[in-house]
């Protein structure tokens, strides 16, 4: 294999040498091409012209190069010295060389000498040989449309081999190799005719195979052996009848649409039909080959016609949605959400397959943007491999359907393609089909990419490409069940590029001849995949006129009956939601509030194993002190910090069963080195997790923490996939700093925010974003609060029903923000994601400075579920939405002159300033939760100080932070309890910019002095500021 990927060059350069320099008794006059006269194929050739040869002064060798396996020479100078050497002495070459040499003067036991047979020649048709297996697909029948004028790479030139038309009947000892295909079989003497001939049957024909990139030597044998087989594939009757009826039903469905709803947006899959029985023949094969369940991911193109026949969604559901669609039936806890458009909804079914068994298909609900979806189906993959506890990755896979145009240009299909070998984000490998119709919308593949293929991505992780002819049915079935049995064997990705056309617009109303007139012309003429492949069955007699007449009468009737069906449809609401978590609570149903506390046994135990470590583990001095001072923190239950009251939160999940994951970049230490949740020996460099061991025989995932790629987009989608396929796990993203989550905010707008109401699909992912302005400048302080809150869907001037027995304020909802000021009530809001009927995104505005501040510690007994010790009410332990403020004020305050509502970290501040001016009269609360808004504790506080001047105080600009958000609900507030209204609310925070912040250390340190001071200013601020 070194020599067939390092040789090549290399030896083309020295065979074009020695011709030139008269190595060959031909000299190149000008290409044509030499019919077979077998096969009717076309070789690609060049004429030569005899003339005097002139011999070439070997260069000298050294003696150590002559020891060099035969798979690694390269220069037809360099054999003419090994074959010297070998005549010489036959032990001083390797023994693959001695092979060699053996052959040519009829030692060899396996094959005669071949007279008249040169080793030049012997070298230049092995080089033939790789030239096909390399550039083989540049000749192959790509293209329906024969419009895509290809250049056909010079290596397949037989003229640059010093081989003629004259050669064509020779005979030629190729030898047997320890590879496998084409070169392993039993016949070491063929004529080069025959040799062509079967290399452009392998590699010239309706598949072009793109492998020779991959650097394992047993792939490529692997994948040679179902290359270059001895005849073509070939399908029996049977097989073929089966094929034919999934093409029909494709072909027909998309033309029943097209009759029934002639001005409809479907984005059809007209052009390119043989996806449809492709992606049926490689879930039958997968299913074979052990896999129980598939997660699909796809955008627009193709999406209703995959729906209807591969997913099998009813089509009178799908008939009743071109019609308008209606909502759900009244039922219980009826919630329709918003609803999305057809051909960008999921579902799923239980799929009979050929061999018998059933087959779990889901495809996940895709937004317009085109590629969003592939790292979501490949988390939502991950997460079926864990629950169900396949191991060996061979049960659940993910398939992904991409466009040409998208999967060249989107930044998010590489950032997907580069989890595929990571360990905590591997799925064993995807499979890629490539809906290749040439154009995207309306742009040329010559200005929507660099690259010759749209796939040429994939070739940065080794994945072999199959680009295949979608006019050619059985091609496009071969191909598909060869990558299904590749992800089967080899755990990897693997990619079908199938080239078809677009038979109308980018919609079926949108005119494509604007820009792309050659190109239609040729379409509105071409015959469909399915008109082809019947006159096809004709030809062979393997269907008869009234076959074909039978099964296209038996899918026009149901497609009519099913219409009529629709009709009198009404969706169910099990219909909508395609994975029902059972049990759970919809937004219109009442979930009662659990407590979070922990008994105080469980905590000290948890605590203990959290803070040990092995014997004869050396941790670096640092960190050993850390965990030796939480092991104190838990011991005299005080004092504890950010990262404790974490891996409390943590572990006291596990021990109740869920399971927990973590990922972010750098997120097993920590950003800011607070977290050391994996530990390194600094001896051995081995790693040691102490959450990993908090119960007994700890299933390894059941606590995931990992280091990911340097990825938001990607990553933050595989999370968010993670989390939608169960309920019962904690699954966590971590920005490294909360300013770089706006390189994923395509998730968050079209999944994690409007998911729930689109899709009726909840997710529990939490998004620990770090923010607060300590003078990192304008990229590292601020994770972007404002755009959060403008997401959320609560209505400003309606205050919701917030009684604590009949609160849905969270579940109706879509998000909910918090900016957490202290460890206990981080611990609390972590566990109340799991401690509820119902799931929804959180996202935590978390500290940087305080996570190692003083000030910003909690003692254990907040943790805990014992009466009296703080943190206890009425009601429980649990988080606390607003914190009052930490004197001791009564339930009424007339002396109070001013109450400051704040969020974050910014309160610290304000009580130091408070403390230095001794501004008694001032009140500080902090508003934990900022989404859904606390109207019912922020009113307590309205009423315990009746007469302070309201201010909102915060770190951000005005046009940033909370107070957009916070400033109508606030109001209402104000109003519900009758204290005024906008022009008595006071802002206090850094005035309107365009940056987050500013870069010089200086000015931010004088603008947050002068917050705290306007804040706690004994005259009354001007309003607004």
């Amino acid at each position: 294999m070194a020599w067939f990927r390092a040789g090549a060059s290399i030896a083309k350069h020295a065979i074009r040498r020695t011709l030139s320099q008269g190595g060959s008794s031909y000299l190149v006059s000008r290409a044509r091409v030499i019919p077979s006269s077998s096969t009717g194929r076309e070789f690609h050739t060049t004429v030569f012209k005899s003339r005097a040869q002139v011999a070439p002064v070997p260069r000298p060798v050294p003696l150590s190069r002559l020891s060099d396996s035969f798979l690694d020479g390269t220069s037809s100078v360099y054999l003419e010295e090994l074959q010297r050497a070998w005549e010489a002495d036959p032990s001083s070459v390797d023994e693959s060389w001695d092979n060699f040499f053996r052959n040519f003067v009829g030692q060899s036991s396996t094959s005669p000498g071949i007279s008249g047979q040169t080793i030049q020649e012997s070298m230049r048709l092995l080089l033939l040989v790789r030239a096909y297996q390399v550039n083989g697909h540049t000749k192959a029948n790509l293209d329906p449309l024969s419009l895509e004028a290809r250049d056909v790479s010079e290596d397949l030139d037989l003229g640059l081999y010093g081989f003629s038309e004259a050669d064509l009947d020779r005979e030629f000892f190729l030898g047997v190799w320890r590879m496998a295909g084409f070169l392993s079989e039993n016949r070491p003497v063929q004529t080069l005719r025959s040799i062509l001939t079967r290399l452009e049957q392998a590699y010239c024909g309706s598949i072009g195979y793109e492998y020779m990139h991959i650097a394992d030597r047993n792939k490529c044998n692997w994948l040679r052996d179902k290359i270059e087989t001895p005849t073509p594939t070939h399908f029996n009757r049977e097989r073929r009848e089966v094929i034919f009826d999934r093409l029909t039903w494709s072909t027909l469905f998309e033309n029943f649409l097209a009759t029934k709803w002639t001005s409809a947006k479907r984005f059809g899959l007209e052009g390119g039909e043989t996806l449809i029985p492709g992606m049926k023949e490689m879930f039958d094969r997968a299913s074979d080959l052990g896999v129980e369940s598939i997660v699909i991911g796809m955008a627009h193109r193709g999406r209703l016609n995959v729906l209807g026949n591969v997913v099998r969604k009813p089509l009178k559901q799908i008939f009743c949605e071109f019609s308008g669609g209606v909502q759900p039936e009244d039922e219980v806890g009826l919630y329709t959400g918003t609803g999305d458009v057809k051909y960008h909804l999921g579902t799923s079914y239980d799929r009979p397959t050929r061999g018998g068994g059933r087959l779990h298909l889901s495809l996940v609900a895709n937004p317009s943007h085109l590629e969003a979806v592939n790292p979501v189906v490949v988390g939502k993959t991950r997460a079926k491999q864990y629950y169900s506890n396949d191991v060996g990755r061979l049960k659940n896979i993910g398939i992904l359907i991409h466009g040409d145009g998208s999967f060249a240009g989107q930044g998010v299909v590489y950032e997907t393609l580069h989890l595929s070998a990571l360990p905590n984000y591997t799925t064993g490998g995807t499979i890629h089909i490539v809906f290749n119709n040439q154009v995207a919308f309306t742009t040329d593949p010559s200005s929507g990419r660099s690259s010759q293929y749209c796939t040429d991505v994939a070739k940065a992780l080794d994945a072999p490409i199959f680009h295949v002819n979608g006019d050619d049915v059985e091609a496009v079935v071969h191909a598909c069940e060869l990558a299904a049995e590749w992800r089967q064997t080899f755990h990897s990705d693997v990619v079908v590029d199938l080239v078809c056309y677009r038979r109308f617009g980018h919609n079926e109303i949108d005119e494509p001849s604007f820009t792309q007139p050659k190109m239609y012309k040729v379409i509105r003429s071409h015959p469909s995949a399915l008109e082809i492949y019947q006159k096809k069955l004709l030809e062979t007699g393997e269907l008869t006129k009234e076959d074909i007449d039978k099964i296209h009468k038996k899918v026009t009737s149901i497609l009519n009956e099913e219409f009529l069906a629709s009709k009198e449809y009404v969706p169910k609401r099990r219909d909508w939601l395609s994975a029902y978590w059972s049990g759970f609570k919809s937004p219109e149903q009442v979930s009662r509030i659990r407590n979070t506390g922990v008994k105080p046994e469980i905590l000290k135990t948890v605590g203990k194993a959290i803070t040990t470590l092995p014997e004869n583990f050396t941790p670096h001095k640092a960190v050993k002190r850390i965990y030796e001072q939480r092991a104190q923190m838990i011991e005299t239950g005080e004092d504890i910090d950010w990262g404790c009251a974490e891996a409390l939160a943590f572990a006291t999940l596990l021990v109740e069963g869920n399971h927990v994951r973590l990922s972010g970049q750098d997120v097993e230490r920590g950003t800011f080195s607070h977290r050391h949740s994996v530990v390194h020996d600094q001896t051995t460099g081995e790693k040691y997790c102490p959450l990993d061991h908090v119960v007994m025989n700890q299933n390894e995932e059941m606590f995931t923490v990992s280091n990911s790629s340097l990825s938001e987009f990607g990553v933050l989608g595989f999370e968010l996939g993670y989390s939608m396929e169960n309920p019962n796990s904690l699954v966590i993203w971590e920005a490294q700093f909360g300013d770089f989550a706006n390189g994923a905010h395509v998730i968050f707008d079209n999944f994690l925010v409007s998911g729930e109401s689109k899709w009726l699909r909840q997710t529990g992912l939490v998004v620990l974003l770090p923010h607060g302005y300590d003078g990192q400048g304008p990229e590292h302080s601020s994770a972007r609060l404002e755009r959060f809150l403008q997401m959320a869907d609560d209505n400003p001037y309606i205050i919701p029903e917030m009684d604590p027995t009949l609160r849905k304020q969270i579940q109706e909802c879509n998000l909910q923000i918090v900016n957490v000021t202290t460890p206990a009530n981080f611990f609390h809001v972590l566990r109340r994601q799991l401690h509820r009927e119902f799931r929804k995104p959180l996202i935590v505005m978390s500290p940087k400075n305080l996570l190692r501040s003083k000030a910003c510690r909690s003692n254990l007994s907040e943790f805990d579920d014992v009466q009296g010790h703080p943190g206890f009410d009425k009601q429980g332990t649990r988080f606390k939405r607003l914190i009052k403020d930490q004197n001791a004020h009564s339930d009424i305050e007339e002396g109070i002159r001013r109450l400051v509502l704040c969020s974050g970290k910014v309160y610290y501040e304000l009580d130091d300033h408070r403390t230095k001016v001794d501004a008694k009269d001032v009140a500080i609360c902090r508003v934990e939760q900022l989404c859904p808004f606390p109207y019912d504790l922020v009113q307590r506080e309205l009423k315990r100080y009746p007469n302070a001047e309201i201010v909102w105080c915060q770190e951000e600009p005005l046009n940033m932070g909370g107070y957009s958000y916070v400033l109508p609900r606030l109001i209402s507030s104000l109003k519900a309890v009758g204290r005024g209204s906008y022009e008595d609310v006071k802002y206090v925070g850094r005035a309107p910019s365009a940056a987050t912040a500013t870069g010089f250390l200086k000015v931010h340190q004088k603008e947050q002095a002068e917050i705290a001071e306007k804040a706690l200013q004994r005259d009354p601020l001007n309003f607004p500021y």
